[in-house]
């Protein structure tokens, strides 16, 4: 299962519209995870046009994301893969033993808040913040993770950029 992983999208202010590059992976996506600060819930109903959609609810979203579905945290299994999601994770200093203790039936944690990609395991225990790919801040280039699991085994995660090409003027055909 190729899951596509976004936080902190920031709409309308950093998101118009899905990004092309983001919507390059959703295409190949079964399931779309969105780790809060949608901001609105319009752009959950266009992920949803991707693929299915587990959203959690974080510090900036508006009353339409959580009727949407979005609550504080999420727990399910992703094809036999305990999976946690949560916006705002805390500080980085201890977020995994933090994490650990706050998800106890979770192997991996997605969460997001921070903007800034985190990728951390520890035996057999993950946390996993993919950026965001509309709103970097101190970051070179807005990202989304890439999530693959099968038979209850997180066999690849990886966080990838999503930049947009530099604009050269307008397009000729």
């Amino acid at each position: 299962m190729r899951v596509v992983v976004l936080s902190d999208t920031h709409a309308p202010r950093f998101w118009k519209r899905c990004p092309p590059a983001v919507a390059a992976h959703l295409r190949s996506a079964d399931l779309i995870l969105h780790g809060g600060d949608v901001c609105v819930a319009p752009v959950l109903d266009e992920l949803a046009q991707y693929a299915p959609v587990v959203a959690v609810c974080g510090n900036n979203d508006g009353l339409d994301v959580v009727a949407w579905g979005a609550p504080e945290t999420v727990e399910l299994d992703i094809e036999g893969l305990p999976v946690a999601m949560i916006h705002d994770s805390g500080q980085k200093t201890g977020r995994l033993a933090r994490m650990r203790r706050r998800f106890p039936s979770a192997r991996l944690v997605v969460f997001g808040h921070s903007h800034i990609p985190w990728d951390e395991e520890e035996s057999g225990f993950r946390v996993f913040n993919p950026g965001s790919p509309t709103d970097k801040r101190r970051q070179p280039v807005g990202t989304i993770g890439l999530l693959d699991i099968e038979d209850g085994e997180l066999l690849d995660a990886r966080i990838v950029p999503v930049a947009q090409a530099a604009s050269r003027g307008p397009m000729t055909r």
